[in-house]
């Protein structure tokens, strides 16, 4: 390799041409002699200069053609490839010729990592569609970051406030990027629903069996919704029309402290004369408190219509009662159906609150 060309602060003659996007010149060069391989103070040879240039992917095919290697590293704190030079600037043109070792490997960082950064949907959208992993590699050593998504999910904090989302989020949400706790706080911990129905788009909420057999998504989700009841009138309507199921919620915390409408709706998907003692007592003394005011119709006795659509619930499962048009396929008057699906419940017909669906 000559190392003649390289200087403190300049870049060696292809790769100045690679930078311009003149492979004519490149190709000069090149035929002259001129190494492909010198670095410059960055540790940018012409690769990644071909790479995070606008529109010079003749210049990377021709350079990649005369021996340029994509899988050469050019920083010290992680391995950065010329797809990564690429991936920031928006143009992915070595997908295809680059060790995909970098997309999960232990040590490496995903170039989707650096697309999200930069807001580059583009390279995201293109990464992902040539099956880059959206939970690339955990990263909290080398970048304090565990995955793209959280990437995004911060900047979305950051940026937007979470009255909207950027379209990188969208994108890593829609490729199935994995939730940790941490980033259930974004969805949950916010009078926004915004984000909390895009992931619920693009995935069913486990069954509470799965919580005997250590499933973290469910439990990871109940935790952080549990602690942050203040904004159950925000996450309650939509957790459950996404097929909660709603007895999950029936802990003492949530019924001394969540609002009293909210409360009203979660007693609306369940039997409220069969809770347990424990939690009676609990909605008793809020009532003598004057902190919850129950609907009327939770000092009569549960009308059959209510008890139908529960067990209707049940046999079925929450989820593909609530989301899916199962229920129109029973031999019920088209009425029954939202009642079954709890289209009429209070908090629906009964008030206009802010979190409607």
């Amino acid at each position: 390799m000559d190392f003649t060309e390289c200087y403190g602060d300049t870049v060696s003659s292809v790769a100045a041409a690679a930078r311009t996007g003149c492979w004519k010149q490149v190709r000069r060069l090149i035929r002259r002699g001129f190494s492909v391989d010198c670095r410059d103070n960055r540790g940018w040879n012409a690769l990644h200069e071909a790479a995070a240039a606008e529109g010079h992917q003749n210049c990377v095919e021709f350079l990649l053609d005369h021996g340029a290697d994509p899988n050469v590293a050019c920083s010290r704190d992680w391995p950065q490839l010329a797809i990564h030079a690429a991936a920031e600037f928006g143009h992915i043109g070595l997908i295809a010729a680059t060790d995909r070792v970098c997309d999960q490997g232990d040590g490496m960082v995903s170039p989707i990592y650096v697309a999200v950064n930069r807001h580059q949907s583009g390279s995201v959208r293109a990464l992902l569609s040539e099956g880059y992993s959206p939970d690339a590699q955990d990263c909290t050593h080398v970048l304090g970051l565990h995955s793209p998504l959280s990437l995004a999910l911060m900047q979305a904090m950051d940026f937007f406030r979470f009255s909207s989302f950027s379209e990188s989020v969208r994108l890593l949400v829609a490729a199935g990027a994995h939730l940790k706790e941490e980033d259930w706080l974004y969805a949950l911990a916010t009078d926004q629903t915004d984000l909390l129905q895009l992931i619920l788009e693009y995935r069913w909420i486990s069954p509470p069996e799965t919580l005997t057999r250590g499933s973290s998504v469910l439990q990871e989700l109940l935790c952080v919704a549990l602690e942050h009841v203040q904004f159950a009138p925000c996450w309650l309507p939509v957790l459950l029309k996404a097929g909660l199921q709603p007895s999950l919620l029936l802990q003492p915390h949530v019924l001394e402290h969540a609002d009293g409408d909210a409360l009203n709706y979660l007693l609306e998907f369940v039997n409220w004369t069969t809770l347990p003692k424990s939690l009676k007592s609990i909605l008793d003394r809020r009532r003598e408190e004057q902190t919850w005011k129950p609907w009327t119709h939770f000092d009569t006795v549960v009308s059959l219509s209510h008890i139908c659509r529960l067990q209707i619930r049940l046999m079925l499962g929450p989820d593909l009662l609530m989301r899916t048009s199962i229920v129109q396929q029973l031999p019920v008057p088209p009425s029954l159906h939202q009642l079954a699906c709890h289209h009429k419940s209070g908090l629906f017909h009964e008030k206009h609150w802010f979190f409607q669906l």
